[in-house]
């Protein structure tokens, strides 16, 4: 099915096209966003791949996409290991509209075969995918011998992962669902961590800088407080500390290890950018905060005060949250390899 939204055939006045001229204009390096008023160009919301739509709340809007497929979660737990490959797979197809939906928590085959009947008597004329994470062999057994003769692609997530682990170590699985999740004692550590993290996120707190594992330093804007809860959720206990020009830095950052301490550093044109955008449409009062000279100036003087503490400096620019917190994380690891957060590590 080709969409094809570039000749509406406007009714009234079939000769002057001239309506597509304007929603070209792009955003000036220091505009605001403001006019995203002329949906033109329905085009897929995710350039690097295919949109991920997580549930069905969007589903008619994404029927305008080239193509639209379903990816149905099945899950003895809430499916969220399911949920993160299909997505993943699914940026790879630069022409997909994709939707996620789950059917989370599924305690019987019974439960199973109501839903794939459902699906199959809808009949929408698209492909039936399935990505499924059931612990209990037996579960999956059955669940594979009634899709047998219907047309349906279905992909098991977790065992061929836990066959391997048993031959390898001839232990027998337990077959329980959502063991990864349960709240004991790691999971309570997790939320300590990330209860710290907020306690201490964006210079709060200062005195307390020692009970950290981890502090962050840097300029505004230089995806100090995400990657503190990255880490949290690994249970590190993180703090982080803006660096803002003519404020002192609180002086206990000087009392850390600077093994500690890590100083978060980006491009000046890239760290303008990102400023303007938030700023929205208070850049033409509160513009100074985002010019790029003067964000060169703070990256400049912030590098300066890492200098003196002696910690080690990390790009942020153009790096996901979670490649930046495993450089971190390689740093920390090989200075502190005796200190391992109460959890273990699943992400």
């Amino acid at each position: 099915m080709t969409a094809a939204p570039a000749a509406p055939s406007a009714p009234a006045a079939p000769a002057a096209p001239a309506a597509p001229a304007a929603p070209t204009a792009p955003i000036a390096s220091g505009a605001a966003p403001t006019a995203p008023a002329a949906p033109a160009a329905p085009a897929s919301p995710i350039a690097s791949g295919a949109s991920v739509i997580d549930d069905t709340s969007a589903l008619n809007t994404a029927r305008a996409a080239q193509r639209l497929l379903t990816i149905h979660i099945i899950s003895d737990s809430i499916g969220d290991t399911a949920a993160t490959i299909a997505a993943a797979a699914a940026t790879q197809f630069a022409n997909l509209e994709c939707i996620i939906r789950r059917l989370p928590n599924v305690e019987s085959i019974t439960e199973i075969k109501g839903y794939i009947k459902r699906l199959i008597e809808e009949d929408d004329g698209r492909e039936i995918v399935i990505f499924y994470t059931l612990a209990n062999q037996d579960t999956v057994a059955a669940f594979k011998e009634f899709i047998s003769d219907k047309d349906v692609y279905a992909v098991d997530l977790i065992s061929p992962a836990i066959n391997t682990i048993a031959a390898a170590t001839n232990e027998e699985p337990l077959g329980a669902p959502g063991l990864i999740r349960k709240t004991d004692k790691e999971y309570f550590a997790r939320v300590g961590a990330m209860e710290f993290a907020v306690d201490h996120d964006d210079g709060r707190n200062p005195e307390q800088l020692k009970s950290a594992d981890i502090v962050l330093i840097g300029s505004s804007r230089t995806s100090k407080t995400p990657l503190s809860i990255y880490l949290a959720m690994h249970g590190y206990r993180v703090a982080n500390v803006p660096l803002i020009p003519e404020v002192t830095a609180p002086k206990e950052l000087f009392d850390l290890d600077p093994a500690r301490v890590f100083g978060l550093m980006s491009q000046a044109q890239l760290l303008s950018e990102i400023r303007y955008q938030r700023l929205g449409n208070a850049a033409s009062v509160a513009g100074s905060y985002a010019e790029p000279a003067n964000v060169q100036r703070d990256l400049d003087e912030a590098r300066a005060l890492m200098r003196r503490i002696g910690c080690i400096v990390v790009r942020t620019d153009n790096r996901a949250i979670e490649e930046t917190a495993q450089e971190i994380l390689r740093y920390y690891e090989a200075a502190f390899p005796s200190h391992k957060p109460p959890i273990k590590q699943y992400y």
